[in-house]
């Protein structure tokens, strides 16, 4: 009889065991509730939404602007939810609140809107796992083929990509795996097609075919026979040899991470191996004889050239193979003096009558930092700066750009920069991650103002790069990517989005872009 009080303990445990094993059960079998987050202007879902419950647990939304809410619990609830997003609001309610009120159930579906304020339109993430998660999980048709897993990738650093052989090709820098901490730290690469062609359409998505080793994992793409530290390229580009034949060249660079490299040059692209092999080796104390960022093409008194800079084009080297090792055939836009000031730095040479003296000289070019330089000591005007643009909406504000790229847009009938902002001042919601845009009647300026097109509070988003051939419209629609992290900063990584590739739609008809930079061609 003793035995009888935990007799029915045991009973009253089993019984609830049981309750809940069969409420799970139950669960199982339901349908997730869906939230899909749009641009109240285009209807399209939007990525990179946070949706925070009133005890803190953080929702994502995917490439489709949808979370998949799996929390059975929370069906036949009506649960509030914190929505932010950078460069998109949700509407307040009477209390001030950010955020929307959704009764769950089994299987339903709600629709939240956002205003947009930046003008660029987020459109979906281009690498990692998961890309369309909970897209997938509501049964509803991702945008791209392989929408959760693709060469087990789930992070890549700093895209550069080349139209060669009617393919797009694309490569990235340090590539991250689920396996270990550790990645791959030479060169991962994919082709795609073009759209219009085989490929999607730009504003759908990219279908990434991997290069990838016996593990299934991304391989290496850059052969450098030294095996010590990491192997970066840029300045992806093609070029012709001596038979006229197209050949796909970059730059490369083998170091200890941030560190000074170890070896220097050019690679040249194998079609039977498919893999960059050396060309040629750069001396470390060279400088600016590199293909670097996102080089353009430009025919200028009868030569086609790549030109290129960070970011402005200001150095160029004809698009010949043989050329890439003739230190003779490159030159760089500067208007700086021969000679160097007793302090080893560079100063702004002028003419006679008093104009600055720019052309093209096999010298090093002139810099953003330079003209910073200048103007902090007196040596220019304000009115000859042609790097260091103005903000548009800030006109006592200059915009120190860190990286991107400079193509010439057919609608706008001018030359486009992409850019992010190095920021200088601690009021920037970021460091490296606010994005401009800006134009010009020539590829090498003068860029004499820009507009902040996307944010990235307290994230950076690195290394844009425009791509031209996603040009929609004649060229009203660019589209735009970069390295969305939390490098360089004190916040923490966003998760699956953490050092990716953010795609962007900057449409060159809005307002703002016209009262910034007038009507099209200067019209």
């Amino acid at each position: 009889m003793g035995r009888c009080p935990e007799f029915r303990r045991c009973a009253v445990r089993c019984l609830t065991l049981l309750t809940l094993l069969m409420q799970f059960n139950r669960a199982i079998g339901q349908q997730p509730s869906g939230i899909q987050v749009v641009d109240r202007a285009t209807g399209r879902g939007i990525p990179l939404v946070e949706l925070t419950t009133v005890d803190g647990v953080v929702y994502l939304t995917d490439s489709g602007g949808r979370v998949a809410l799996n929390e059975p619990e929370l069906h036949g609830q009506t649960v509030f939810f914190t929505v932010r997003s950078p460069g998109y609001a949700v509407d307040r309610d009477g209390f001030g609140m950010e955020g929307v009120r959704l009764q769950l159930q089994a299987g339903s579906r709600h629709r939240v809107e956002l205003q947009r304020s930046q003008l660029a339109q987020r459109l979906y993430r281009v690498t990692g796992r998961d890309i369309w998660l909970d897209t997938v999980r509501l049964g509803e048709t991702p945008g791209i083929s392989a929408p959760l897993v693709n060469a087990g990738v789930v992070g890549q650093d700093s895209v550069q990509t080349a139209v060669y052989q009617g393919r797009m090709f694309w490569f990235w820098g340090d590539t991250s795996r689920l396996s270990y901490p550790l990645g791959l730290f030479r060169t991962a690469g994919a082709v795609s097609g073009l759209p219009g062609q085989s490929g999607l359409q730009p504003s759908v998505g990219v279908n990434l075919a991997y290069y990838v080793g016996a593990d299934g994992f991304a391989r290496a793409m850059a052969e450098v026979s030294d095996p010590t530290g990491v192997v970066w390229i840029q300045g992806v580009s093609v070029v012709r040899d001596e038979a006229g034949r197209e050949r796909m060249v970059c730059s490369f660079s083998r170091r200890r991470g941030l560190e000074e490299p170890l070896q220097q040059g050019h690679l040249l692209w194998n079609d039977q191996r498919e893999v960059f092999e050396l060309l040629d080796e750069v001396g470390l104390s060279e400088r600016w004889r590199l293909l670097r960022e996102h080089p353009v093409k430009q025919t200028m008194e009868g030569v086609e050239y790549l030109c290129f800079g960070a970011p402005f084009p200001v150095t160029r080297v004809p698009a010949r193979l043989e050329s890439l090792s003739d230190p003779r055939a490159w030159e760089s836009w500067t208007c700086a003096a021969d000679e160097l000031d007793a302090g080893g730095q560079s100063q702004p040479q002028r003419a006679a009558d008093g104009r600055l003296c720019w052309g093209w000289k096999r010298a090093a070019p002139t810099t953003q930092q330079d003209e910073q330089r200048w103007l902090r000591a007196g040596l220019v005007q304000p009115e000859e700066i042609c790097f260091l643009p103005v903000d548009a909406e800030q006109p006592k504000r200059r915009v120190l750009l860190h990286g991107g790229s400079v193509h010439y847009n057919q609608y706008r009938r001018r030359w486009v920069l992409i850019a992010n902002e190095q920021a200088w001042e601690a009021e920037s919601p970021s460091f490296l991650g606010e994005v401009y845009y800006s134009e010009s009647e020539t590829a090498r300026g003068p860029f004499w103002q820009a507009l902040k097109v996307a944010t990235h509070p307290g994230q950076s988003f690195y290394n844009p790069c425009q791509h031209p051939e996603f040009d929609e419209a004649g060229g009203q629609r660019i589209f735009f990517e970069g390295t969305y992290t939390n490098t360089f900063t004190k916040s923490v990584a966003t998760p699956r989005y953490n050092y990716n590739q953010l795609m962007y739609m900057l449409d060159l008809r809005d307002d703002r872009v016209v009262r910034a930079f007038g009507e099209p061609g200067g019209g």
